[in-house]
């Protein structure tokens, strides 16, 4: 069909059945697919004998068109028309399938004799029938087919042709295939739940980045944008949906089944990734206007579940139409909670996808944390529905801004649902501390590549790592404060008037906020563009060093280990263009540009003391001399909170991490720890626990754990003791945001380190709710941390009761707090028991094995267990959940971060040498846990004496 062809309903329906005419030949396909699926070779012959596919070469040296990872510039991609039927029942091979045909309109931009499309894990295979069709459109003349092939490395379907196509004009490729229902969690696939004791099965999708390939040939790259006209097939009683809105479904034939066909207003100019396509048995509630629709199990939607969601998602979408200055560009918002889902949520257009922690709310049972987590997740997405999807990114190499956009301005979107939680401040915890942390290791990466760095498909997976979405928020964050937020949504406004339905580079947008600035009264030091190309062209971040007492100020490329850089022979002698702000005591809020390595011109006078970077809106790091760090831990600052409480956190984490990087004294970094007996603030607490933590995973198996232990107990009390009070005895829920979060670190940390009555408390309440199962009367906000230490002080007896309230919760915030409580055991027989569960998908589903496997490595007593578990059964991990939909990177990271010996370090190189080729996404994790491991060695041994000694005469005081 032509572009924007559309044909009314009933016509509709004998078009569809006339295209699926080759029903009983596609289904027989599927015991053709049972058979090759292993190696995914589909077979055609279109001239002479059988044509296998090519053999492969590196990727480095292609040598043929076909092999090479990005599709050529001669065809352009206009509009789909795509059919399918997705079997919800297994066939007689117990495999589920989907059947479907496609057509693709596309012109000739380029004369070439080569049709190269994306094709994976399809078997176009049709018994001497040709797999492809082309035809010409408009009068174009049609090449004969010469031989079409899969070229499965590069994952192509290749049509050679024997004249070439002409430029300038149109013509349309038409394939039947059949594809396994699969539940890998990638492209089209499947997802199963229990409900009134009946198993359904969900066909739904996750096209991002390089599996839409995978549901029917197309031209997968995010540039190749194009119009879709979706159409499924389903039975009775059940919803279909995808981006557009349907047209009224209609009855027909399939194979002499009654089934119900569904076809779909043609979509907006969108990528091949944000494309979504839902068959389920699914409820929903809705709003007027925009369409506004919840969907989900039937339960969860009776139970209320989606009713948070509903009310702040047109909230958040009012605010993005204000900030971007545009209208919501579609006209209905499909938000759906799929019970299997690899990712958090992912923001198809107009059908966005979730995990059903991100998108379900149910006030009796989910803690203020998961109603966070779900403002945020979906501002996040919504966000997208501009800022990626009206106008995207040409090329996976600046993922970066499309991610690190949505992070930043996700805070902003739920801040404005929910004005009194302070979201902004939050991004300093959630995004950019934990960042920074990875950025300092010389096994990082900048947040932009070059385009021909990011080619195969493990590439691009690669990148969805925190640089991306937490270090992006991070810069964009600093860019929008010293420009303002004002200016900053002005660039914004213009760029995506500019750019919609179409495709930019990073440098786009600096031009626009360039533009924004210079209609402002803003004063820079340089333009936009130079300005932040050293922060997304460079890894890492600088380390400012103020001397207060000369004015000095200069700049150096912070690492942890920067003698490692040494070692390894490579030079990062980079410098930025900072933006650095501080106040003294009593004074306002003064900004210095830093523009060298070095300048002398700060004026500072001789006052008292000094801090740099307000409010952590500069992605940088601080030092200070002596005598100012003297100043900064005087005993009143933090009692009398003269500095923000953004600060006392940045200074925490500053010293701790200028610590680790041998820069000051480690003691100096554990004297900030000296004023928590005074502090009731959450940020500072958390990032004091966050950076102690390191101290647990380095020592928790030495003589420093006890002294450690006391030290904390004497700390923490006074803030057990607060919330004690402020609770009435733990009757009551704090009223502020971060209390809640606050209480639960005192209860947490308390328990772990001894405080009287701690220990006694969780484990009365969890016993009280084994005695009454139907009546758990613990605080959602406490639940994870009383299930953790009563797991953790109890036996068989707790773990098999948790391991059933798991089994049967039908909320998921609820499955979550007790899968990660089950980790909590000090029994290592059934930390094993558990491992074992994350091979089962019917035990533990396949989006929870990651976490689960990486939750019990952060038990103490796990952690050997779990590396042990993953080395064993790496080959059956890799194989089973395959290199993209599983988060091996993260695997790697979590269940190594404890290593801090030479033995460890050499496990580490010889599962990198017996797994070169099977790390999928886990390569550069690999890399940086084996330089974290190294870092872990040699921070041990210089610090372990001077920190017993410390914690020792500290715990006696």
């Amino acid at each position: 069909m032509g572009k924007g062809f559309y044909v009314s309903k009933p016509v509709a329906a004998v078009c569809v059945v006339l295209a699926i005419g080759a029903a009983a030949t596609i289904i027989a396909l599927s015991l053709v697919y049972a058979k090759e699926k292993s190696n995914n070779e589909g077979i055609s012959a279109t001239t002479g004998p059988n044509t296998t596919s090519s053999p492969a070469t590196t990727p480095s040296m292609p040598k043929e068109p076909w092999q090479h990872y990005r599709l050529p510039d001669s065809l352009v991609p206009i509009s789909y028309n795509v059919t399918l039927w997705p079997r919800l029942k297994p066939n007689a091979d117990q495999l589920y399938i989907f059947t479907g045909n496609s057509t693709v309109v596309f012109r000739c931009k380029r004369e070439t004799d080569l049709i190269i499309i994306h094709s994976n894990r399809l078997n176009l295979t049709t018994f001497g029938k040709h797999h492809a069709e082309l035809r010409g459109l408009d009068g174009a003349a049609v090449p004969g087919l010469r031989k079409t092939w899969l070229e499965v490395p590069t994952q192509y379907l290749v049509v050679q042709l024997e004249s070439p196509l002409l430029a300038g004009s149109m013509y349309e490729l038409y394939t039947q295939f059949v594809g396994e229902l699969a539940d890998d969690l990638g492209g089209f696939y499947r997802s199963e739940y229990m409900e009134d004791g009946e198993k359904k099965v969900v066909a739904t999708t996750q096209m991002q980045p390089t599996d839409a390939r995978k549901a029917f040939p197309c031209f997968d790259e995010p540039a190749m944008k194009a119009v879709f006209h979706i159409t499924l097939i389903h039975p009775h009683g059940m919803e279909a949906l995808s981006n557009a809105m349907n047209y009224d479904p209609v009855n027909i034939t399939m194979d002499g089944d009654n089934m119900v066909q569904t076809s779909f207003r043609p979509t907006e100019i969108m990528s091949t990734y944000l494309l979504a396509f839902v068959v389920c048995d699914f409820g929903f509630i809705d709003t007027v206007c925009v369409q506004i629709r919840i969907w989900a199990r039937r339960k969860a939607i009776e139970e209320g579940q989606g009713n948070y969601a509903m009310e702040k998602t047109g909230p958040i979408l009012a605010f993005f139409e204000g900030y971007y200055n545009i209208s919501y560009p579609l006209d209905k918002s499909d938000q759906i909670a799929l019970p299997d889902f690899s990712a958090g949520a992912m923001e198809n257009w107009g059908l966005i996808t979730y995990r059903e922690t991100a998108l379900l709310y149910n006030p009796d049972v989910s803690s203020n944390g998961d109603k966070e987590w779900v403002a945020t997740v979906i501002s996040h997405e919504l966000a997208h529905m501009w800022f990626g999807n009206l106008v995207t990114t040409r090329w996976w190499n600046d993922l970066w801004l499309n991610e690190g956009f949505a992070t930043y301005v996700s805070y902003l979107g739920a801040h404005y649902a929910e004005s009194d939680w302070n979201l902004p401040d939050l991004m300093v915890l959630n995004d950019i501390i934990d960042v920074m942390a990875v950025d300092a290791l010389t096994s990082s990466h900048p947040l932009s590549s070059k385009e021909e760095d990011i080619m195969t498909p493990e590439d691009i997976s690669q990148l969805f790592d925190s640089i991306t979405y937490s270090k992006g928020a991070a810069v964009l964050r600093m860019l929008s404060d010293f420009i303002t937020e004002d200016v900053f949504s002005k660039g914004l406004h213009t760029y995506l008037e500019e750019f919609k339905y179409k495709n930019t580079v990073y440098t786009d947008l600096w031009r626009h906020l360039q533009m924004a600035v210079n209609k402002s009264s803003i004063e820079l030091p340089h333009n936009v563009e130079d300005i932040m190309n050293p922060w997304i062209l460079q890894m890492g971040f600088p380390l400012v060093t103020i001397n207060s007492q000369t004015g000095q100020i200069s700049q150096k490329h912070f690492l942890l280990d920067s003698k490692l850089a040494v070692d390894m022979h490579s030079e990062f002698n980079y410098e930025w263009i900072v933006p650095v702000t501080w106040i003294k005591t009593g004074g306002p809020e003064q900004q210095y540009w830093l523009v060298a390595s070095t300048n002398t011109d700060m004026v500072l006078g001789t006052d008292d003391w000094l801090v740099a970077n307000i409010n952590m809106t500069g992605y940088y790091r601080v030092n200070y001399d002596s005598e100012n760090w003297k100043r900064l831990l005087a005993n009143s600052l933090f009692t009398f909170q003269e500095i923000p409480v953004i600060n006392r956190v940045q200074i925490i984490d500053d010293a701790f991490n200028l610590a680790r990087a041998k820069i000051v004294n480690i003691t100096l970094a554990l004297e900030t720890t000296k004023f928590l007996a005074k502090e009731v603030e959450y940020m500072p607490w958390k990032t004091a626990i966050s950076n102690l933590n390191y101290f647990f995973l380095m020592f928790d198996r030495s003589e420093v754990y006890g002294p450690m232990q006391a030290y904390l107990n004497k700390q923490v009390t006074p803030l057990f003791n607060y919330f004690k009070n402020i609770t009435e005895n733990w009757t009551k829920i704090p009223d502020k945001h971060t209390d809640q979060y606050n209480q639960v670190n005192a209860i947490s940390l308390s328990c772990s380190t001894g405080v009287e009555g701690c220990q006694d408390l969780t484990r009365r309440w969890f016993r009280e709710w084994m005695e009454t199962p139907a009546n758990n009367l613990i605080s959602p906000n406490l639940r994870s941390t009383v299930y953790c230490n009563a797991i953790a002080a109890g036996g068989v007896k707790e773990w098999d009761f948790a391991w059933k309230m798991y089994k049967n919760a039908t909320i998921a915030s609820e499955a979550d707090k007790l899968m990660s409580a089950l980790s909590c055991t000090r029994q290592p027989w059934l930390l094993n028991r558990y491992l074992q569960y994350c091979l089962d998908p019917e035990k533990i589903r396949k989006q929870d094995a990651a976490s689960t496997i990486l939750i019990i490595a952060n038990n103490p007593i796990g952690q050997p267990l779990a590396w042990d578990f993953i080395r064993a059964n790496w080959d059956h991990l890799f194989n089973y959940y395959g290199g993209g939909a599983f988060s091996f990177g993260g695997l790697i990271s979590g269940v190594t971060e404890r290593f801090s010996t030479e033995f460890e370090h050499k496990q580490l190189l010889q599962f990198k040498e017996d797994h070169a080729e099977q790390l999928g996404s886990g390569v550069s994790a690999l890399e940086q846990a084996l330089e974290t491991t190294q870092a872990n060695m040699k921070w041990v041994a210089t610090n372990k004496n001077e920190v017993l000694d410390w914690f020792n005469g500290e715990a006696s005081v």
